[in-house]
């Protein structure tokens, strides 16, 4: 991507009302984000991953259609919880948590198209793979950890999920 291209991006965010802007071409990767003020930079950057992350997984966050979730402002993306940010989430599981063991993108099956690890009633092992998480381009095993029948799937296929998150109930 050459200069003059960056510099018309830079002066199409700096003159329309979208706050963040991210291409991908063969060449690279360019991301702008308009200064807002009041914030400083690392505030700036933690804002944009929160509203990236949002837009990314409307469905998990909220069940307002995604042309309302794409409208909301970063104070309304604030006030909505994250999956696992409940007080005693843990409480209303009963059973064998498998809990996410990194921050990645949660996988049910091992392609697309193919039939998941497991579904809801479905025997395993101890050692059975339950899910695949993808961090850093490296798709990592999540094994059931104990022997039981899987009662509840509590993440969908795609779905970002953070270390510790509650994956599966096993009974």
């Amino acid at each position: 991507m050459d200069l003059r291209k960056i510099k018309s991006l830079i002066d199409l965010v700096s003159e329309s009302d979208i706050s963040e802007l991210e291409i991908t071409e063969n060449e690279g990767k360019v991301r702008i984000v308009k200064a807002q003020p009041g914030l400083s930079l690392p505030q700036m950057n933690a804002l944009a991953s929160m509203q990236s992350l949002h837009m990314q997984a409307p469905i998990s966050l909220t069940s307002l259609p995604a042309a309302q979730t794409l409208n909301q402002s970063p104070t309304q993306a604030q006030a909505i919880p994250a999956p696992g940010d409940a007080p005693n989430a843990e409480a209303k599981h009963h059973g064998h948590v498998v809990k996410s063991p990194m921050v990645g993108t949660f996988y049910r099956a091992s392609q697309p198209g193919a039939d998941p690890f497991v579904q809801l009633g479905s025997k395993v092992g101890e050692q059975d793979v339950l899910c695949l998480i993808e961090a850093m381009k490296l798709l990592n095993e999540i094994e059931a950890g104990k022997a039981g029948t899987v009662t509840q799937i509590l993440v969908e296929n795609g779905q970002p999920v953070e270390y510790g998150q509650p994956l599966f109930v096993i009974e």
